[in-house]
């Protein structure tokens, strides 16, 4: 018997409850009540045949104290006159949450939506959207809320996180909801206040105008006789990205390495300096100009992330040259190979020919499957040679 149970019309009220509809309905009339619910009950063989088993279903049915049931008459050869229910029915949301026993959350969310209607209107409209994230969040609504009111009154402000002066609000909560906050700042925040170019979390503080912490550059000069600290002939510094823009080092190449092992262990050379780099975020490097007069060599792994994070870089510097990065070295490695974890599968245009012809080979695993080699399992010996060939070249 394939009929409606019970069980069946609680998992399609469960439904809506998980899609946030029961609770949306105290802001938008949706979905409408009365709600009638799918119903599949016997037919007429059915009924003669099994007119116990329908009995039983009715009878269930009609136990369930916040159903409520329209019913048709059929006629029964030996029975005479039957009753079976026709459709089936929720006449309230509260009835639908009295059945699925979310009292509490539903009571929860009406004092969220009459708090927010009182103070924040325009957030209704976020409510409705994230209604089950609201309840999540109920504890910490009011807090949202004098955040909202606060950014109201101080758009763009200028500050670190740590100086918003809102009671019972310190800079790790701003930090632990910053997605949040970014969807109700939307929603309230004149476009003025926005910077639409930037996005996600990590550009929240730009996003809205708040001070960011300063993203910092580490490099080491290879070269001794620059003199950049006296008393330290190679110095490992660290600057933010401001003054290492601001730099007047004279220098011929630059050599960017991902692998802080191979940052620390690289060979000293003349007029060079090595920078520990930053994956895929080359915003801060681009600041300083003075790059763009220096030969830049690229380490990246042999794979296809290294040779993305590659054609990145020369979006920012297009005249940046890889380095350990060929068909040759990858050969000579061959029982130091590893395997790559999801490797890149669009085409990077930035690419020379050469660079090209490998990324395909790895993407389309013609060499091995997910083939990859690591950075710093390239013997030194090997790193040497490559070097000492560019400081013959005069490069």
């Amino acid at each position: 018997m394939n009929w409606t149970t019970a069980s069946d019309l609680k998992q399609q009220l469960s439904r809506l409850w998980e899609r946030g509809e029961l609770l949306r309905a105290q802001i938008q009339e949706m979905p409408a009540f009365p709600l009638r619910l799918p119903l599949k009950g016997p037919g007429s063989a059915e009924v003669t045949g099994q007119f116990e088993a329908v009995r039983h279903w009715i009878a269930q049915l009609v136990a369930m104290p916040h159903l409520r049931i329209e019913w048709r008459e059929v006629r029964h050869a030996v029975m005479g006159a039957q009753r079976l229910p026709q459709s089936l029915w929720i006449d309230s949301p509260e009835a639908a949450i009295a059945w699925l026993g979310k009292r509490r959350e539903y009571e929860c969310f009406a004092g969220l939506v009459a708090l927010t209607r009182s103070r924040q209107p325009s957030l209704l409209a976020w409510l409705a959207r994230r209604p089950l994230q609201a309840v999540e969040l109920a504890g910490k609504w009011p807090q949202l809320l004098d955040l909202v009111e606060w950014m109201q009154r101080h758009p763009r402000p200028g500050c670190h996180l740590r100086q918003v002066d809102v009671p019972g609000v310190h800079s790790k909560f701003i930090e632990t909801h910053r997605a949040v906050l970014a969807e109700l700042f939307e929603l309230v925040l004149p476009a003025e206040a926005i910077a639409g170019e930037h996005g996600g979390v990590g550009g929240f503080a730009a996003r809205y105008g708040f001070l960011d912490k300063p993203v910092r550059i580490r490099f080491r000069v290879l070269d001794a006789r620059l003199g950049l600290l006296p008393g330290t002939p190679l110095p490992d510094v660290t600057l933010d990205a401001d003054s290492f823009a601001r730099l007047a080092i004279p220098v011929r190449r630059v050599f960017i390495t991902e692998n802080e092992t191979n940052f620390l262990a690289f060979p000293a050379l003349p007029d060079s300096l090595a920078i520990f780099g930053a994956g895929y975020g080359w915003d801060a490097l681009a600041r300083a100009r003075w790059l763009a007069g220096c030969t830049l060599h690229y380490w990246g792994d042999i794979d296809t992330h290294g040779f993305a994070i590659l054609d990145q870089l020369r979006g920012r510097f297009a005249h940046v040259e890889s380095f350990l990065m060929d068909r040759q070295t990858l050969l000579a490695h061959q029982a130091l190979w590893g395997e790559e974890e999801r490797p890149v599968r669009h085409d990077l245009p930035r690419l020379d020919a050469d660079e090209r012809a490998l990324f395909d080979e790895l993407r389309d695993n013609r060499i091995r499957r997910a083939l990859r080699l690591e950075q710093e399992r390239i013997g030194f010996h090997w790193v040497q040679a490559a070097l000492a060939r560019l400081a013959g070249d005069g490069r």
